[in-house]
Parts: C-alpha cells; sequence; structure tokens
C-alpha cells in the first residue's frame, strides 16, 4: 500500500479516503488500530495533495483529545503523529529518491509512532532520547557523530560540501542506521553525512533559532553585539547547539 500510494500520485487522497473511512465508527478495534497506524506509516512517505490536505487535516485534529481513545486503542496519540507528519509532508512533500520506500524503512516508520526518531524531534526530545545512553553528553549526539564523519572524511577540504547534495538513496539508507545508534564504516563521500547533517538541522521540529528571535535576528543582522545578544538569548540547549555549529563551520 505504502509503496503504491509513494509511486502513484492519483491514488494518494483515495488512500487517505478510505483510511478516514476505516477509522469511522469501526467497532472492530484491531482493524481501528491498524487503519491509523497505516495512516500514520503513508504519512511518513507522502501527504496527500493540496485539494484534500484541509479536510484531512480537520480529521485527524477532531481525533487528538484523549476522550477518543477506546478499549486500549490510543486513537489520540495516533492523530497526533499523524498531524505532525501532515504538517511536515506538506512543506517537503513526498520521500524523496529514486528507490521505492523499501521493508526496513517502513518498518522504521511504524516504531517512530511510538519510538520517536532523532529527526523531526525538538533538541528537548533528541536529549530526552539520549539521555540512556549518553548520560552526561552536552550536545546531541546526532549532531557531534555526523559532524565528525564529515571531517574524518575530508569534508573540510571537498569541493561544494553542503552545497553538492550526497546520493538521496544513500543518505536514507545512513538516516536508517544513525536512528539506531550506528553509523557504518567504509564512508568514503563525504557529501552523505553532509547532506544527512544538514537534513537533521533542517528538520527539527522548532528551528535553531526559534521563530520569536526572527524579528530580532532580521533588524541585528549589521550590528555584532547585537548579534551576540541574540545568541546569548537563546535557550541552553539551542545555544550550545549553534555554538558547536558556528565552531564546526569555521
Amino acid at each position: 500500500v505504502v509503496v503504491r500510494g509513494w509511486s502513484n500520485q492519483g491514488l494518494r487522497d483515495e488512500l487517505y479516503i478510505q483510511l478516514c473511512r476505516q477509522t469511522t465508527e469501526n467497532f472492530r478495534y484491531d482493524s481501528l488500530e491498524r487503519g491509523w497506524e497505516l495512516m500514520a506509516i503513508c504519512l511518513a512517505f507522502f501527504p496527500p495533495t493540496p485539494r484534500f490536505h484541509t479536510y484531512l487535516e480537520g480529521y485527524i485534529c477532531r481525533h487528538m483529545d484523549p476522550l477518543n481513545d477506546t478499549k486500549g486503542v490510543a486513537i489520540s496519540s495516533y492523530a497526533k503523529y499523524c498531524y505532525r507528519k501532515l504538517m511536515k509532508a506538506a512543506l517537503t512533500g513526498a520521500k524523496k529518491g529514486l528507490q521505492k520506500p523499501s521493508l526496513e524503512e517502513i518498518h522504521h516508520a511504524r516504531n517512530a509512532i511510538f519510538s520517536p526518531s532523532m529527526f523531526g524531534s525538538s533538541l528537548e526530545e533528541v536529549m530526552a532520547l539520549q539521555k540512556e545512553r549518553y548520560p552526561d553528553r552536552q550536545l546531541p549526539w546526532v549532531q557531534t557523530r555526523l559532524s565528525e564523519e564529515v571531517l574524518g572524511l575530508n569534508g573540510d577540504q571537498t569541493e561544494g560540501i553542503f552545497r553538492v547534495p550526497g546520493d538521496i538513496d544513500e543518505v536514507n539508507a545512513l538516516k536508517l542506521q544513525v536512528d539506531q545508534w550506528k553509523i557504518p564504516t567504509g564512508l568514503e563521500d563525504p557529501h552523505i553525512p553532509a547532506s544527512l547533517l544538514k537534513l537533521w538541522y533542517r528538520e527539527l521540529e522548532d528551528p535553531l533559532i526559534p521563530h520569536e528571535f526572527y524579528e530580532e535576528c532580521i533588524s541585528s543582522y549589521d550590528n555584532p553585539e547585537a548579534a551576540v545578544n541574540v545568541v546569548l538569548g537563546l535557550p541552553h540547549i539551542n545555544k550550545l547547539v549553534l555554538c558547536y555549529l558556528i565552531r564546526f563551520l569555521q
């Protein structure tokens, strides 16, 4: 179903319509849960068309209240996850690349419903994810590890680093590995970890410099002292991550 929806844009709205039907007044609770699960997985790979987006958004929002939970089916949790994926998919579009969604990617999307990914989460969530594994780290493991990998592959001597994209299917494969706390040995092209690192920054749920600092940033562009004051005023984790990024780019 996921592969068909990803491959054939004309099927997407029909698929989401059927999933809305399956999850409406369905008193077979195993079927109800599978409907929400499949909707969550599909939204990880492709959005509906803009024409159907508003309806699907409204449908999902109506199920985000925990009062909708029934007979052990966490409908509100599925709905909140679906809402986040729908908003993101509306901005980024369907999964990029020539290769169709793999079974491993689909399993990963399914697990991510209740086990958050390091990609697309907030900085606070990323730090919470690594707390047990790396309790003493002040910075996100994914940020520092990918940065080290770029440098280890001589990315600082590579023309077009962060401008030339890495092979999208290789980047997707590395993303799966990183979400399992692994960096495979044998990487040769620094554009692969560089593209994934850029993706991690771009997909943060809230921008590294939060929206409320936007006007101050724009008005301080030619005033170094004011710009530094903006950085000093950021939340602690944002400030650490930004300073690491600046040092890395230097």
